[in-house]
This record gives C-alpha cells, structure tokens and sequence, in this order.
C-alpha cells in the first residue's frame, strides 16, 4: 500500500527492504510508545524511502532511533530547547527542522497528525492531519520550512 501511494505521488523515490519487525518492537520498548500504525505498516514494507539525492522522505527505522535518542539525550539541547518526550521525529526538512507525530502525555500517539519542530525558534507547528496527506503535501511542494 504504502510503496505503490509513494511511487504514485514520488516516482523517483527509492525503497529499502522492509525492517525487521523486531527491530520496530526495540523502538517502541526503548521510547516506551506504539508507533502509529501507518508508520508500522509503512515500515513493514520499506525501511525507509529516500530521494534520488539521499534525503530521507521517512527515516528507516534505525536513523528514528538514533534521532529521538539524541534530542531527548543530548545535554546542550535540553539546555536550549523545550523538550523533545512528546515528539516522535521520523524525517527531516534538509535544513535542521524535523517532521514528528505528537506524543500524549500517557505515552501514546492518539493522533497521527504531522508536526515540525523549527530548529531556529523551537516552535512546533501542526502541518497534516496524517502520514498519507503530509507524504503527498511534502513531495508537492505544498509544504514549505
């Protein structure tokens, strides 16, 4: 499903193996969350999609890791910025700003809305209701950071 709306809207992206379900399992016991079940189905068939140019469009699953485990750790950022707990970054802008679902205070992702978080001025700032509509406003253009 999710490789044949990609191809549809982005037919340049490149696709990579699906992850392997433990590996989904280790992200969501390590941030103590379920992922989003587009993002679960999503990596089921691809971890992760990347432009022809190398950007990440979604992150495989070990960059999501990597990622959320360096700006809830990192000491200069949690000096700087609000904090990350209740965002779940799974791609980037190319330019420091980071694409996320918001994360409740239960440790839930009850919405699968889209938000971005502004490395500049730290705002974050809701820009899709959902995976589907943001991978069709992002490769469009439609969204801009």
């Amino acid at each position: 499903m999710w490789k044949n709306y990609i191809q549809s809207i982005a037919p340049e992206h490149i696709f990579h193996p699906p992850a392997n379900r433990s590996r989904i399992e280790a992200v969501q016991n390590e941030f103590n969350i379920s992922l989003p079940e587009a993002l679960i189905q999503f990596y089921q068939e691809s971890n992760g999609v990347e432009e022809p140019f190398g950007f990440h469009l979604i992150w495989p699953i070990e960059k999501l890791r990597d990622e959320n485990q360096f700006f809830r750790t990192n000491l200069t950022y949690r000096e700087l910025f609000m904090p990350f707990d209740h965002l779940l970054f799974f791609s980037d802008a190319g330019n420091g700003d980071l694409f996320a679902f918001a994360i409740s205070g239960n440790n839930v992702i009850e919405r699968e809305e889209i938000y971005v978080w502004n490395h500049e001025d730290d705002s974050r700032s809701w820009i899709a209701p959902n995976l589907k509509v943001f991978l069709k406003r992002w490769t469009n253009g439609d969204i801009s950071v």
